[in-house]
């Protein structure tokens, strides 16, 4: 699920609150990290369980409407294709995501406003309405739909951030990936597929002679990073002579540590890309001028040998 730009987001983040808090122990920067990663999985898992209460809302609204004392003929008898959608049933009936979410104590019950609103803006937009028009019913529709839902109403919708940040520290950034991962399920669930749960760590290490897990890389580059603080901080003192480094932007100390820490402990990826990915991740996390900083100083200390 976590791919290596999250995962060397997550480094940069672990060693940023290192530079904050010189007394970190590795311990609890370990802990710190294994409860960043954990913690997209949960959002993942979260926004995903928005398809039953956002059915509900609608199937409310529409026994509300039936109920009224003076209905419409189409009050009375209202299209039901997205009450009865197969996802939400499919959800609601799987023990394996039922549990988890159970488990996780993930629930939407007190969001009622936020629920309210969400359905109002997408039974305002033209592509529901095309789904409602569209005669006859499919998983794949179904899912066609809440990926638009979740594409569409969710990455900028102010109630939402301010319900998941309300909920972790860890959520204020990572919420479009999340939605990824979601329109992900529901596309495998459209096609047919039952839904399961992402694995937290994939891929193999390029280049390798053995497997190595994701998990692996980012606790390896982590740990690198933390047990050679004080050498790395040296050698990034002696190529900014220019510079203070309690004047470096803690952001930027982060970054270049990581990068360090990358070439030392993964030689066989190529130094341009450990270089590339942290430059990359200054642009979203640090200074304008932070980019050519962090690029020169990197390239300076990286043995290209």
């Amino acid at each position: 699920m976590l791919n290596r730009r999250i995962l060397r987001i997550k480094a940069f983040k672990a060693i940023y609150s290192r530079v904050e808090n010189p007394a970190m122990s590795l311990a609890d920067i370990e802990f710190e990290l294994e409860q960043s990663c954990e913690a997209t999985r949960d959002l993942y898992l979260r926004l995903l369980a928005l398809v039953l209460p956002l059915t509900r809302e609608a199937e409310a609204r529409t026994e509300a409407a039936r109920s009224k004392f003076n209905p419409t003929p189409e009050e009375l008898n209202p299209n039901m294709k997205f009450v009865d959608n197969a996802l939400a049933a499919e959800l609601a009936d799987d023990p394996d995501f039922n549990k988890i979410i159970k488990k996780k104590k993930i629930s939407w019950e007190n969001d009622d406003m936020f629920l309210r609103h969400l359905y109002d803006s997408v039974r305002s937009r033209d592509y529901f309405k095309a789904y409602m028009a569209e005669p006859g019913t499919s998983k794949a529709a179904d899912a066609a739909l809440f990926c638009r839902i979740f594409e569409e109403e969710l990455p900028d919708n102010t109630e939402l951030h301010d319900i998941l940040e309300d909920l972790s520290i860890y959520w204020n950034d990572e919420l479009e990936y999340a939605l990824g991962w979601c329109c992900r399920s529901l596309e495998q669930m459209g096609r047919g597929r039952r839904w399961t749960l992402p694995e937290l760590f994939l891929s193999e290490m390029p280049g390798s002679e053995g497997k190595e897990s994701d998990k692996a890389f980012v606790f390896n580059l982590v740990r690198t990073a933390w047990r050679n603080f004080d050498r790395y901080h040296e050698m990034i003192s002696a190529v900014t002579p220019k510079w203070d480094t309690g004047r470096i932007c803690a952001t930027d100390l982060a970054l270049i540590i990581c990068g360090l820490a990358e070439a030392d402990a993964f030689r066989n990826i190529d130094y341009r890309t450990t270089i590339n990915e942290f430059v990359e991740i200054s642009k979203f996390y640090s200074t304008p001028e932070s980019r050519a900083f962090v690029n020169g100083v990197l390239d300076k200390l990286i043995n290209k040998e």
